[in-house]
């Protein structure tokens, strides 16, 4: 079982997958694969899900369940018996439990071992951080209207007709 997230990346069984991207690229990844749903699909969420009304759920196998605090997660963690396990990240499901974050990392882990196992964040949080400590792989995918990083190339033109910005001058030699 495999799932391409974009161009290059491939989620693949028996891994510990975490994924921080914008909601439409795991919900464009998860809706681009048709047979997904031949298999057994769990998604795990909070009170909130961003992606689960944008995924098109139309098999008898995709089973969703609610964890409103870091030991139902653990607990449907443990049932778990599904070929892709989705779980997205609710930051507020570990506010006055953070003794669960290792619990909840190796059982993330292990779900792992058995099945694709996707854990999800738009933005990453000290949980999301602390969960991912036990991934087998880390992808974070940056939205395309987002601007890179680019290096300073030239100079740049100010009002003052300067290349340099009006809070900098140039010292005279002398």
């Amino acid at each position: 079982m495999r799932i391409e997230l974009s161009a290059g990346i491939t989620l693949q069984s028996g891994t510990f997958n975490a994924v921080i991207a914008p909601e439409k690229v795991i919900v464009s990844a998860l809706n681009s694969h048709a047979d997904l749903q031949r298999f057994l699909f769990l998604f795990v969420c909070g009170n909130y899900s961003r992606i689960l009304s944008g995924i098109n759920r139309t098999s008898g196998n995709f089973e969703v369940r609610r964890a409103f605090t870091a030991h139902q997660l653990f607990t449907i963690l443990k049932e778990a018996g599904h070929t892709i396990v989705l779980v997205e990240h609710d930051p507020t499901m570990f506010d006055g439990a953070e003794n669960m974050i290792t619990p909840v990392s190796g059982a993330l882990k292990d779900v792992g071992r058995e099945a694709l196992l996707i854990l999800y964040s738009p933005t990453p949080d000290r949980a999301f951080s602390a969960l991912i400590r036990q991934a087998d792989r880390i992808f974070q995918i940056a939205a395309s209207d987002e601007r890179a990083y680019r290096p300073h190339r030239g100079t740049r033109s100010y009002r003052t007709g300067s290349p340099l910005p009006p809070a900098q001058t140039t010292l005279e030699v002398s």
